[in-house]
This record gives C-alpha cells, sequence and structure tokens, in this order.
C-alpha cells in the first residue's frame, strides 16, 4: 500500500489545501517524503457532515455486525505487513520488538471489543414492569444505552498504533457506534495514512456508509479546533500534553452545546518505597525501577516520575542502585524533535535547581534523551510546585521525607495520577493501609510490588484518574469500560413490544438484563 500523503474523506483520498508537513526520522534526524498537506474548513466540514449522516446507520447495526467490522479491521492491519512496520521504525525511532508489539496490542483492542459486543452487557438493559394495580401505578419502563453520535479522536505522538488512528478511542467509539472523525497526529503522518486506509477497507469490505470513518491530516491548533467546535462532533478523545487537552476542553466547553472531552494529559505516577520493603531489597528495588524508568526511552504515561520514601541508609542503598543502573544508559531517539527539546529543557531546570542534587545524569546527544535521576527533599518538594511538574522521557526525581507523616503529606500535595505504586513487605501493611484512602483519591490504578509501565488490555483495568492526569477521572481509555465514555442511556416508557429497541423486548437477545432490579442473564 503506498502512502500518498493524503486524507481520507467519504472512502475517498483527498489532499489538504494547506500547509505542507513531512515526517522526520528521529534516528537518523532527517525528513521523510511524502508531504502531507493540511485539511481545510470545508475538507472538516464534509468529513463531519458526512459523519453525521452515518451515524444512525451504523448505530443501528447488531452487535455481531459491529464486531465482525471491528474484527476486519485487525485483518487490514495486520494485511500491511513489513510496510507498516518499517514505516513506524522510520517515523518513531522505536525498535522492531516494540512496534510489533504495539501492533499486536492494536488488534487486540479490537478484538476485545468485538468480544465485548458479542456478549451483550454493554447495552446495560434495565427493565422494570409495569405495576397497575399500585397507588400510584407505576409505567412499564425499559432502559438502554445508545452512541452518543460522531466523535473526534487525536491520536498520540508516544503510541503510534495502540493509542492513535486505531487504538483504544477508536476501537472503543466504533464499539459503541459512533463513527470517528481522527486528526493524525503530526510526528507519524505516514504510519497513519496506512492505518487509515486499512480501516477505510474495512469500511468497504462490510459494506458500511463511507462516513463512519475519517483521516484528517496537518499540523496545528487550527484543524482540531475547527473540529471539536463542528456541531455533529459529540465527544473528544484525546492523548497528549495538558495544554493541548486544556485547550480542546475550552473550545468544547464554549459552544452552543457543550460536548464531553476525554483527554488523558499529564501524571507523574509516584512510587512509595514503604520501610520494611526498602530494608529488605533497596538494591533489587532499585534496577527494577531503572527499567521501567527507560522502558520505551520514558515516553510512557505510565512512566514512573517520582520515588517517595524516607531518608536514611535503605534509601541510599535504592538511590545507588537505581543511579548504577541509569549511569551507563545510552541516549536514545525521542518521538520527536519537539519532545526531545522538552525533555532537555526539564532535565536541564532540575539539574541546575538550587534544592535538587543529581544522582545519575547519562551524557545527552540532540534528538534523543538519555537517563536522568535528581534527588530533592520533602520540603522542598512541598514549597515549589515546579518540582512536581511532568518531565516526559527518562527522568525521574526522588523525594526523601524525615518520617511518615512527611510522606503522607508529599502524597497528599500531589495533582491527581494515572498510577500510584506502593513498594511493599508484609511489615509494610500497616502503612500501606493508612495510604490507601488517600491513594484512591489521587490515582485511578494502584499497584504493589511493581511498576507502572505496562497497561494490560483487559475488562479490568483502568486508565484514568484524576484531573489532570485526564479531563474526567470517571472513565478509563483503555479496556472494555471504555465503551462507557461514547454512550448514554434513554429510558422508553409504555411503548409497545414492536416499538422497542429489540434488545428492551420481552424476548429480547440481550444476553444480560436488570428486571425488576435483579440482574439475569438469557
Amino acid at each position: 500500500m503506498m502512502i500518498t500523503g493524503e486524507a481520507l474523506i467519504g472512502g475517498v483520498a483527498v489532499q489538504g489545501t494547506g500547509t505542507p508537513i513531512r515526517a522526520y526520522n528521529p534516528a537518523l534526524q532527517e525528513s521523510m517524503e511524502p508531504a502531507f498537506y493540511a485539511v481545510d474548513a470545508q475538507q472538516i466540514d464534509q468529513a463531519c457532515r458526512l459523519a453525521d449522516a452515518a451515524f444512525d446507520a451504523f448505530r443501528a447495526l447488531g452487535d455481531e455486525a459491529r464486531a465482525v467490522f471491528l474484527e476486519t479491521i485487525g485483518e487490514q492491519i495486520m494485511a500491511l505487513g513489513e510496510t507498516l512496520v518499517e514505516r513506524v521504525m522510520a517515523e518513531s525511532g522505536l525498535p522492531r520488538a516494540r512496534v510489533e508489539g504495539e501492533r499486536g496490542r492494536t488488534v487486540g483492542q479490537l478484538k476485545l471489543f468485538a468480544t465485548l459486543l458479542r456478549e451483550g452487557s454493554w447495552h446495560d438493559v434495565r427493565i422494570d414492569q409495569a405495576l397497575p394495580e399500585r397507588t400510584p401505578p407505576r409505567p412499564d419502563l425499559r432502559m438502554r444505552m445508545i452512541a452518543l453520535g460522531p466523535v473526534a479522536v487525536f491520536a498520540a505522538s508516544n503510541f503510534p498504533l495502540a493509542f492513535s488512528v486505531a487504538g483504544g478511542d477508536t476501537a472503543s467509539a466504533l464499539a459503541a457506534g459512533c463513527p470517528v472523525l481522527l486528526k493524525a497526529h503530526s510526528a507519524h503522518p505516514g504510519t497513519s495514512e496506512l492505518v487509515g486506509r486499512a480501516i477505510v477497507k474495512a469500511v468497504e469490505l462490510c459494506g458500511l456508509p463511507a462516513g463512519v470513518f475519517a483521516l484528517l491530516t496537518g499540523s496545528g491548533n487550527g484543524i482540531g479546533q475547527e473540529l471539536v467546535r463542528h456541531p455533529a462532533i459529540k465527544a473528544v478523545g484525546f492523548t497528549g500534553s495538558r495544554s493541548g487537552g486544556m485547550a480542546l476542553m475550552a473550545v468544547a466547553a464554549a459552544r452552543p452545546v457543550p460536548i464531553p472531552v476525554y483527554a488523558e494529559m499529564s501524571s507523574i505516577n509516584p512510587v512509595f518505597l514503604l520501610p520494611q520493603a526498602l530494608a529488605a531489597r533497596a538494591e533489587a528495588i532499585g534496577q527494577g525501577f531503572a527499567g521501567s524508568l527507560v522502558l520505551g526511552v520514558g515516553q510512557m504515561c505510565t512512566n514512573p516520575g517520582l520515588v517517595i520514601a524516607i531518608e536514611g541508609a535503605d534509601l541510599e542503598r535504592f538511590a545507588s542502585s537505581a543511579a548504577q543502573a541509569l549511569t551507563g544508559g545510552a541516549a536514545c531517539p525521542m518521538l520527536s524533535p519537539g519532545i526531545a527539546g522538552s525533555y532537555q529543557r526539564g532535565i536541564t531546570q532540575l539539574a541546575e535547581h538550587a534544592d535538587v542534587a543529581t544522582l545519575a545524569l547519562a551524557p545527552q546527544e540532540q534528538g534523543k534523551g538519555a537517563p536522568a535521576l535528581f534527588r530533592t527533599t520533602a520540603a522542598a518538594f512541598l514549597s515549589q510546585h515546579a518540582l512536581s511538574e511532568e518531565v516526559f522521557g527518562p527522568a525521574s526525581l526522588v523525594v526523601a521525607c524525615r518520617d511518615l507523616a512527611e510522606l503522607h503529606q508529599v502524597a497528599e500535595s500531589l495533582e491527581g495520577q494515572l498510577t500510584a505504586t506502593l513498594q511493599l513487605d508484609d511489615g509494610d501493611l500497616a502503612v500501606a493501609q493508612a495510604l490507601l484512602p488517600l491513594l484512591e483519591r489521587k490515582a485511578g490504578r494502584i499497584l504493589a510490588n511493581g511498576f507502572p509501565t505496562g497497561v494490560e488490555v483487559c475488562s479490568a483495568m483502568v486508565h484514568g484518574g484524576p484531573f489532570p492526569s485526564t479531563s474526567d477521572g470517571r472513565s478509563t481509555s483503555v479496556g472494555t469500560g471504555a465503551i462507557a465514555r461514547f454512550l448514554r442511556p434513554v429510558a422508553y416508557q409504555n411503548l409497545a413490544q414492536a416499538l422497542l429497541p429489540a434488545v428492551l423486548r420481552d424476548n429480547g437477545a440481550a444476553a444480560w438484563r436488570r428486571r425488576d432490579g435483579e440482574l439475569t442473564r438469557n
């Protein structure tokens, strides 16, 4: 499949009329062909109108038909073969094993949502039968979930496949019955076109309306803001910077009809080293932490950017072990020059900070990221908000606390996080128990004796958290729960069986239903 630099609107490849951009190979530090031209307002409007026109037909598809569509997308992605793998590697600087693993995760997500559709619980069917003899009488009431409408999805920079064109936001929105308008990321436009064409092919093979999916090309804020303003768009999925997410939230809130924005933005993912665990295995924890920190050149949204522990000899052992593992780390290409530049500025500020000591700082190179580890006191951390800001890359800050009370103060001061990790042994259970209520308020996922990098795609996963880790901490962007973001409830009162949706009829095919308050399975 050839890469042409075109957008995909209504199942047709079209060239934008705006400023051209080119992909950048971070390993070779050179631009790549072809040029991708930014779509204009008229093309965005056309894509949105086609999505709106396709919405009712697409959401009316049976669960099986939509499941087959998701599986067909996965098949078409795999059919791209080496063409896709090589382009992702070239545009991201990521190694082959990571790219192939991410491709498997992307296809796995699509299959997971296909399984959910066939299982049927996502309809959340609720039936309260009429009670005509009651005073006052109760009407017949039935509820199900329906799709919101066309969804604008913004591809992420750090996962060119799994959080991009056919990633979790797209998979969950399509599973819900929502057409998707995908704003391709300027860091991997060729990858985006290849995967976009795979989705368009799946739309065609499944006989769906062409407006079910569109790929919009271009760089800058204007395209995204124009897309979010369009009245056909009913929700937004975004993974990126806090400034980018906040800008889209402002646009969405200022519309005549505001819409929800599900934005994953900023998280430093604190790791708490509890006393008994630190005493028993400080060196091993340090080595495991170092491995987690440098995974993917630190460009994971769950990267452990903060370590919190009580000062003393055991913390020194951890710091020495981690620093030794990180000091020899090589500088590796980062996803884009912008990300690399931001990382260099972040670690320079920490290295030059009067209240911060440098524990490890591997030699840095232009366009690349090498590991860095710093240390500060709890007093400095609590008094200077800048020390809690995310440095996106393989850098972390150790906060040394005088005692458990100060450790609790540091934990209480934290903003919302995607994850919080406890390194603990049996002797730490009481300390952990005291921390848990606080961490439940602060994080979407709490781990024990592991590290936060690595997000399992399954029903129980929560990849979200209180602001600013996400714009809405009640949701997840990974796992089957992600479908709920793009659904809303509708109740039907006293409708004849013939008028009811099939899943709500007395002989309906819904596998699960809550009838008169009791959850049952057909």
